[in-house]
């Protein structure tokens, strides 16, 4: 597990702490994969809840696969256990839909919200979501919807809240949201030589509405799995 504790902290006072009395929506997304946005997003959260004190909400926009729980899970004696799975809208709105809707007995479609919930990360003040996979049927897929409601109804219960969204190469939804969100903060590995795309990325959120803060350099080195260093030159 990376551990970006000195480079968080400066992230934080770049940024700078949320206004008291409204939370804050900062996304973090990468132009492509492997640029190390989940890592980057999940310290930065943790960073803010454990060592700022805020009350963190982790959204994470990769639905299917929802990395960000399975890396709490692997490190509790980093992070503490993970809490039981619980609501994770505060009012019902939800930030996708699953098309086609799941009929309950009663003829009644299965609410989108129903899907997300939440566990707490340890004793510190930070939940971070998860998609209910299990509960799909057939056919069924999941769309990011452009709506602020989900948005705003968390903004209620959080001092901060941060989305980690897929790589713009393969998903539209950090576009889809992005005018909902108070910053925006590309994440580009620093062995990347090329910053055409993180560049278009940029231009693309600022077309979208959205607000761009900075590029974030991800200078951390992620140890490849035993099962990789054997094809690894």
């Amino acid at each position: 597990m990376v551990d970006l504790s000195a480079e968080m902290a400066e992230l934080w006072g770049t940024l700078g702490a949320p206004a008291p009395g409204r939370a804050r929506a900062i996304q973090f997304v990468g132009a492509t994969a492997g640029e190390g946005t989940s890592t980057v997003a999940r310290e930065f959260a943790f960073h803010a809840a454990a060592k700022a004190g805020r009350r963190v909400w982790l959204v994470d926009l990769d639905l299917l696969g929802s990395p960000q729980l399975s890396d709490f899970a692997g490190a509790p004696e980093r992070f503490g256990p993970l809490g039981p799975p619980a609501s994770a809208s505060p009012d019902g709105s939800c930030f996708f839909t699953v098309q086609p809707p799941l009929k309950r007995p009663d003829g009644r479609a299965w609410p989108d919200a129903r899907y997300l919930f939440a566990q707490a990360v340890g004793t510190s003040t930070l939940w971070v979501t998860g998609f209910r996979r299990d509960a799909l049927r057939g056919r069924q897929t999941v769309h990011v919807l452009p709506t602020g409601d989900f948005w705003n109804a968390l903004r209620r219960h959080s001092d901060l809240i941060v989305v980690d969204s897929p790589p713009a190469d393969r998903s539209q939804a950090g576009l889809t949201i992005a005018q909902f969100m108070d910053d925006t903060v590309l994440v580009v590995s620093a062995e990347q030589p090329d910053v055409r795309a993180p560049a278009r990325l940029r231009d693309s959120i600022l077309g979208a509405g959205g607000a761009c803060s900075g590029i974030f350099f991800n200078r951390a080195s992620v140890e490849p799995p035993a099962f990789l260093k054997s094809v690894l030159p």
